[in-house]
C-alpha cells in the first residue's frame, strides 16, 4: 500500500469513526434528574392520594394523571429529541404544566385543610434542598418526608419536588430554545450531512 494510500484510509477511518449522522443521539431520559424525580413525584402522588382522599373522589384520577403526564411527556420528549426540536419544546413544556396543575392540587389540599404553605424561609425547606442534592435519587430518599404522619409535611415536600423539577424544565426549554435558535432542526442537519457527503463522496472520486 502507498504512502498516500494509507493516508486516505486513515482519513476514512477518522471520518467513520467521527460521523454520527444527521439525527444525534437521543433518548435516555432515565438519566435525566428531571425524570428521576418526576418518577419520585409520581410514585409518591399515588401514595398520597391513596392516603388521604377517599377512594370515590375524583381528585384522585386528576391528580395521579397530572404526575403521569408529567412523566410521560419528559420521557417522549427526550425520544423525540433525535428527530424534532420543536415537538421536544412542546412536550417539555406539557411535562412542566401538568407538574404546575399538580401543584395547585397539593396547595388546595393544605389550604381546605388549614394546613400551611410553606414558604422558602420555612425551616424544612433547608433540609427539603439538602435532598434535592443528593445524586441518583429514588423514592427512598424523600420517604419519610412523603409517608410522614403529618399530611402538612407530606403534601409540602411533594410540593417542593414539584417545584424543583418545574423549574429545571423551564431552564432546559430556554436551553433548547437556544440550541435550536443556533442549529436548527432535523431539516438543517439533513442539509448540512448531505453537503458534507457529497464533499466527501467528490474528494474521494478525485483520489484525495
Amino acid at each position: 500500500m502507498s504512502f498516500k494510500s494509507l493516508i486516505h484510509l486513515r482519513k476514512m477511518e477518522a471520518e467513520d469513526k467521527n460521523n454520527n449522522g444527521f439525527i444525534p443521539k437521543h433518548g435516555g431520559y432515565r438519566n435525566l434528574i428531571t425524570y428521576q424525580k418526576s418518577e419520585i413525584i409520581y410514585d409518591g402522588t399515588i401514595y398520597f392520594t391513596k392516603r388521604f382522599f377517599n377512594k370515590y373522589d375524583r381528585t384522585i384520577d386528576q391528580m395521579v394523571q397530572a404526575a403521569r403526564s408529567g412523566k410521560q411527556n419528559i420521557v417522549e420528549a427526550s425520544m423525540a429529541s433525535g428527530t424534532s426540536k420543536e415537538t421536544e419544546i412542546k412536550l417539555t413544556n406539557v411535562a412542566r404544566a401538568s407538574l404546575e396543575e399538580l401543584r395547585i392540587d397539593y396547595e388546595d389540599f393544605l389550604r381546605s385543610n388549614k394546613h400551611e404553605i410553606w414558604d422558602k424561609e420555612h425551616r424544612f425547606v433547608a433540609r427539603l434542598r439538602e435532598l434535592n442534592k443528593i445524586p441518583n435519587p429514588s423514592y427512598e430518599t424523600f420517604k419519610k418526608g412523603i409517608e410522614n404522619e403529618n399530611p402538612e409535611i407530606c403534601a409540602n415536600v411533594m410540593i417542593g419536588l414539584i417545584k424543583l423539577v418545574s423549574y429545571l424544565l423551564y431552564n432546559q426549554i430556554k436551553s433548547l430554545e437556544q440550541s435550536f435558535l443556533k442549529e436548527g432542526g432535523l431539516r438543517e442537519r439533513m442539509t448540512k450531512a448531505r453537503i458534507e457527503q457529497r464533499t466527501k463522496d467528490k474528494r474521494d472520486n478525485q483520489g484525495y
